[in-house]
């Protein structure tokens, strides 16, 4: 074989290889693209978020547009970034964030837009480009939600609660009560009486309180915002009532720090305090008092975030009975050890005490949120009535019912104790709303609960006003219709004594 011939096969294999590599590389896989948002578009602009993943070669191409009826509303482009935020996540996917002004969204109209990511990549050294394009629907939404008041006469005392009925367009907006920077959620109607399907699914009722440490001009008005961004807030013909709280001094001794702190540290693992000497159990019982109790607050508005979204209970909430009140709601503390002030905190529940070990029953009915340790509380439940109202059961000996359990009202769902940061065997009870205890004497009363709950259901034609006159009767207080599994951690018991 001469020489000219074998040049000429290595030409040929060259070029045929070439060939495929060149075919090859125009199969290879454009960039990597995954938006995050927006999921819409609204009236105040938007923010775009997506990655990009070069898959190790350069980007030759990046833009990022809207599409709506023809017009191309261009949102970002590589070649010219303005002020897009760049986050290296690795080697080669990028993540950019981009804001956009409603001034550059001019023209979009209600109704939906396709959002469109075009990414270019480098392959073969430059010779050729691999492409993908991703495109998502997004709604489009201009104009804020509407807002508009059903439920007539709030008044709403200092520490106290109180409900709305209203409506609210689109209903898919997330709505609700703002009271200063607190957020009370709206629940759909619905959930008043879901047997019905013919009610308005704009129909919002939220149970919203005063705080006690909130100041009686506090705001307090209806808020929404949509998924795109759009918000609305309007205020509403309301009435705050004065409250006053009582000031107490609670004297503790080393006696009562030895009984309690140790207990409270062994149902919290991942608190590690000295308490060998007096000094070191009242540095123990402060921490306790203060950082473990604002942390047992965040634990019960997290599992308050569970509520049930249909309306639970019925009637009056049920008192614990033949019981004497110790202590009420919003009672501000002064703690004092060797007759010098040590600490002060606000008790917010009712401490209620009769026998030792007394039957504790379900206040109304729902479901049970949680079951056990939970710090300063000692063996707690917390029971959920739906719609983000909560009653909540502290100090117990036993507790008699786990997690998802449900129970009527009056059904036993433990005995008193003397658990957690307890002089004596008692009850702590009281009520929450989003997790945020309010006064429960309202929740007692059947005159409170039939104007500030009742008569604003039944007049929004969400409830049957022979609903009122009958409510189902309590369920007795006989054994517990149902035992744990798995005994909830307690303390080991104390002689009965005076709360502190």
């Amino acid at each position: 074989m001469s020489f000219k011939t074998i040049l000429l096969l290595i030409l040929a294999v060259a070029l045929v290889a070439g060939g495929i590599t060149f075919y090859l590389a125009g199969h290879e896989p454009g960039p990597l693209v995954h938006v995050y948002q927006p999921a819409a578009v609204g009236g105040g602009g938007i923010t775009v978020e997506f990655t990009v993943d070069a898959i190790g070669t350069p980007l030759t191409r990046l833009d990022v547009a809207l599409e709506q009826q023809g017009r191309v509303f261009p949102v970002f482009s590589l070649a010219a970034p303005g002020s897009a935020r760049f986050t290296q996540e690795t080697a080669d996917r990028i993540r950019i964030t981009q804001v956009v002004p409603a001034s550059g969204l001019t023209g979009l109209r209600d109704g939906t837009a396709r959002l469109t990511v075009t990414a270019v990549r480098s392959v073969l050294w430059g010779v050729r480009h691999a492409e993908t394009v991703s495109a998502r629907e997004v709604k489009v939404r201009t104009t804020p939600p509407v807002l508009s008041v059903v439920s007539t006469h709030h008044y709403v005392r200092l520490g106290g609660a109180e409900m709305i009925v209203y409506r609210v367009n689109p209903p898919d907006a997330t709505s609700g009560v703002e009271v200063g920077d607190h957020f009370f959620p709206g629940f759909p109607a619905a959930g008043v009486n879901p047997a019905r399907k013919d009610i308005d699914p704009s129909l919002r009722v939220s149970f919203f309180g005063l705080l006690y440490d909130q100041d009686l001009t506090t705001p307090i008005r209806l808020v929404a915002r949509d998924v795109a961004g759009n918000s609305q807030s309007v205020d509403f013909d309301h009435k705050t009532l004065p409250s006053e709280f009582e000031r107490r001094r609670v004297p503790i001794d080393d006696a009562f720090l030895q009984r309690v702190v140790p207990g409270i540290l062994a149902g919290t693992p991942d608190l590690t305090l000295a308490t060998g000497t007096p000094d070191e159990r009242l540095q123990a019982f402060l921490t306790i008092n203060s950082e473990v109790r604002r942390k047992n607050e965040d634990q019960i508005e997290k599992i308050a975030g569970e509520t049930s979204p249909e309306l639970l209970w019925h009637g009056t909430f049920q008192r614990m009975s033949r019981a004497q009140s110790e202590a009420v709601f919003a009672d501000h503390r002064t703690y004092m050890y060797d007759d010098r002030e040590v600490d002060q905190q606000v008790h917010l529940g009712a401490d209620l005490a009769s026998t030792r070990g007394a039957v504790i029953t379900a206040a109304n009915a729902g479901h049970i949120l949680f079951s056990g340790f939970l710090g300063i509380y000692g063996n707690c439940v917390i029971l959920d009535h739906g719609m983000g109202v909560q009653s909540l059961y502290a100090h117990l000996s036993t507790a008699d019912v786990e997690a998802g359990d449900r129970v009527e009202r009056g059904e036993t769902i433990g005995h008193s104790g003397s658990t957690g940061l307890a002089g004596g065997d008692h009850l702590h009870f009281t009520m929450l709303l989003g997790g945020r205890p309010v006064n429960p004497i309202e929740w007692w009363d059947p005159h409170w609960i039939a104007d500030r709950v009742q008569r604003k259901l039944v007049d929004a034609g969400l409830m049957d006003r022979s609903e009122i006159a009958a409510p189902p009767p309590a369920a007795k207080t006989a054994p517990a219709r149902v035992k744990p599994k798995t005994a909830p951690k307690r303390q080991p018991p104390a002689p009965a004594r005076r709360k502190r």
